[in-house]
């Protein structure tokens, strides 16, 4: 590990990993690039660690909070039927939040977006949720600096 807190080959190290929506100097916020799912959201720490008992108890309510604004913005502003919620990390080691904005209409539900598909994708709702996830966006950022 660097003295940025970066390891060298971590894609969460070495990239925002999705189109950046907030940062400071804890955490970022990220609306992943997962196709079919344009309300999915990472809450990325910056700093290299892997589990999130390596954090401070401070360090713990911080990305939490970061995790409860994701949710609230989406649960306001989508509704969708449930917001998945996981922090895996097996495939990238790296500590981050999944927050996923989940529809009865989508192409895997009730299944978890990683299973597989369950229909064909809606492509006139996707878009729609796409479109709002702009204002979701601003919200978020809007919420996190507030």
């Amino acid at each position: 590990m660097n003295d940025s807190g970066k390891i060298a080959g971590c894609a969460l190290c070495q990239s925002d990993g999705g189109l950046l929506i907030f940062r400071n100097e804890h955490l970022r916020v990220i609306q992943a690039n997962e196709a079919g799912f344009p309300a999915f959201y990472r809450v990325v720490w910056n700093r290299h660690v892997a589990e999130f008992s390596d954090l401070s108890a401070a360090e713990r309510d911080t990305c939490m909070n970061a995790v409860v604004i994701v949710e609230q913005v989406l649960r306001s502003e989508l509704p969708p039927c449930k917001i998945n919620l996981a922090a895996l990390g097996n495939v990238v080691p790296h500590l981050h939040w999944h927050v996923m904005a989940r529809f009865t209409w989508d192409s895997h539900f009730p299944a978890p977006v990683w299973s597989p598909q369950q229909r064909a994708p809606a492509l006139d709702k996707l878009a729609a949720v796409a479109s709002r996830c702009l204002n979701v966006n601003r919200l978020i950022a809007e919420k996190m600096t507030s």
